[in-house]
């Protein structure tokens, strides 16, 4: 009997997604008109030719204007959970992007993610934790397929941290002060982001175990899942094997990377999301749990795939263009 069923989850980084007059970060970093109307019209040309049906966004400013376009293109349900921050003498200039999701499925509860103070607690952080970007945690129910969990991160990026204001030093290229960026602010960056990881991993393996829901981790990871500050998210989980599910009647408990589900994954190298100075790597992800494995014998799931649309991306680009974006998107499309 065919499978007839389809649905699509996507993750788009958007680089800096701010409306004229609005700036980020600095005064004279915004787009004039045309580069803006450029911005609107690659978003537009990503949410027709994707035909996604839930779309997580990163490094959104102007959540407005973002919400406008989606509801232009179809997806007629919106959810943010936080705010950028403006500059204090400078209320045009934006600080703090946020994450976003849209829909073309009603949403049946949506919060902001907040960290259990116990988990914090037993990670030894007793201070105030705050995420650099606030992730949304949400739920929809599809028809035939049923109800899934969502969470749209982004977690904090590879950039150092001044310690100039620690050693009181005001000149930037001091030995000393490069070298401890170098060493110990790179450490802070990977304990802040590891951090974020952690609390999210354990919100959506708790909530996976408790409502017994179909999972989905998605969006900019700013880290190599393979690295030490990302790769207990996946570890310790076996996706293939289908004893425990059939013993339990539930798909196991665990998270892995959905390009791990696909066919084409096994003889191919996943797509890059990212280049760096000619550098390509993976950091964009989508992370599922096993109700997305076609190999699983309780998944409703019969086919995954994976795309990439990374046609605006050039390796050997050395300028940053604001009127696309710096990374791809990346997608999973599941038949069932």
């Amino acid at each position: 009997m065919p499978h007839t069923h389809t649905l699509k989850f996507a993750s788009l980084n958007l680089l800096n997604y701010t409306a004229p007059p609005y700036s980020f970060y600095q005064q004279h970093e915004r787009y004039n008109n045309t580069q803006w109307q450029q911005k609107q019209q690659f978003v537009r040309d990503f949410l027709f030719d994707s035909k996604a049906d839930v779309v997580a966004f990163q490094e959104v400013f102007s959540a407005h204007a973002l919400e406008i376009q989606c509801k232009e293109a179809g997806y007629d349900y919106f959810e943010t959970v936080d705010s950028p921050s403006h500059d204090a003498l400078y209320p045009q200039v934006l600080f703090n992007p946020i994450v976003a999701i849209a829909s073309k499925y009603p949403f049946t509860f949506v919060e902001p993610l907040t960290p259990c103070p116990e988990l914090l607690e037993y990670l030894n952080n007793q201070s105030d934790f705050k995420f650099n970007r606030t992730p949304i945690k949400c739920f929809l129910d599809f028809p035939e397929f049923g109800e899934v969990c969502c969470y749209v991160v982004h977690f904090k990026s590879q950039r150092v941290q001044s310690m100039a204001h620690i050693l009181n030093i005001h000149n930037l290229e001091d030995p000393l002060l490069q070298l401890l960026h170098q060493t110990v602010g790179a450490m802070q960056s990977q304990i802040s982001r590891s951090l974020e990881a952690s609390i999210v991993y354990y919100d959506a393996l708790k909530t996976q175990r408790e409502k017994q829901c179909a999972t989905l981790v998605m969006g900019d990871f700013n880290d190599v899942l393979t690295s030490p500050t990302l790769s207990f998210m996946t570890q310790g989980f076996h996706p293939t094997r289908c004893e425990p599910c059939i013993a339990n009647n539930e798909p196991v408990v665990g998270l892995t990377d959905a390009y791990l589900f696909c066919a084409a994954s096994e003889n191919n190298t996943k797509p890059f999301s990212h280049y760096y100075h000619g550098k390509g790597n993976v950091l964009d992800y989508i992370l599922v749990s096993a109700h997305f494995n076609p190999q699983c014998a309780l998944s409703k799931v019969s086919k995954l795939e994976y795309e990439s649309y990374d046609a605006h991306l050039n390796p050997h680009q050395a300028v940053e263009d604001i009127t696309v974006s710096d990374h791809s998107s990346i997608a999973i499309k599941i038949h069932f």
